[in-house]
């Protein structure tokens, strides 16, 4: 059973590294969620799909609220949805302390965003690569996080798309000039061969699945991605 506090906190300094789900068993997804979190994951990725904005089905609040109830982790989830409005509630009441949203899904973002952050949840924005940097500036100082996606979102196990990384650094530019607090998020195509770069670009928290949750030892390959970064 997990304690009553978490052990990781969004305003902690340093990178993290944040398993996602979507590549684990989900026939033993409690035990691997279980074992992520005893090989040093510093909070756990739940990629929300909902078969509309991307050609793909996963979860919804039910198995997060069960997973809340299971971890330590912060639970930290990313809404690859169309409407992800009417499913703010949801996520909150099942315990999500961190939620993205998609720029490309949000009609009224700066409303959903506000939205999020009144339901006591870190809010963060996620770009699809082919997004530019322009159009997620004016949300900027609304924002706990950005998530960028460095594959196109909708399935585990993609190649790394470089050119993301002038994205990350536009991004690392603006919060060194008004939000040193603002943390950058990448999903897709991380393990050791991409992450340095990604570093080195401004990156602070990697979700990592099949790179980690493909790994026979769980803590090596956390380890690896740590020493990788660094």
């Amino acid at each position: 059973m997990p304690t009553s506090t978490p052990r990781w906190s969004p305003d902690a300094p340093g990178l993290a590294i944040c398993p996602s789900i979507l590549s684990a068993d989900f026939a033993r997804l409690a035990d691997e969620v279980a074992a992520v979190g005893a090989a040093g994951a510093d909070f756990l990725h739940v990629d929300v799909m909902d078969g509309h904005f991307v050609p793909n089905l996963t979860l919804g609040p039910p198995v997060v609220k069960r997973l809340a109830a299971a971890t330590d982790l912060l639970l930290d989830c990313h809404l690859m949805v169309t409407d992800p409005d009417t499913l703010l509630p949801a996520f909150a009441a099942a315990g999500t302390r961190m939620l993205s949203v998609h720029l490309e899904a949000c009609t009224h973002l700066h409303r959903t965003v506000q939205q999020i952050r009144a339901l006591s949840m870190s809010p963060g924005v996620a770009l699809n690569p082919h997004t530019a940097f322009p159009l997620l500036e004016p949300i900027l100082p609304e924002l706990d996080f950005v998530l960028i996606m460095s594959v196109n979102p909708g399935f585990g196990g993609q190649a790394f798309i470089p050119a993301v990384l002038d994205k990350v650094r536009a991004v690392d530019a603006w919060r060194r000039a008004h939000n040193p607090g603002l943390k950058i998020q990448i999903d897709g195509g991380i393990k050791p061969s991409t992450i340095a770069a990604a570093r080195a670009a401004g990156v602070d928290w990697f979700v990592a699945g099949s790179a980690v949750f493909g790994a026979d030892d769980y803590a090596a390959a956390i380890a690896a991605l740590r020493t990788a970064a660094a």
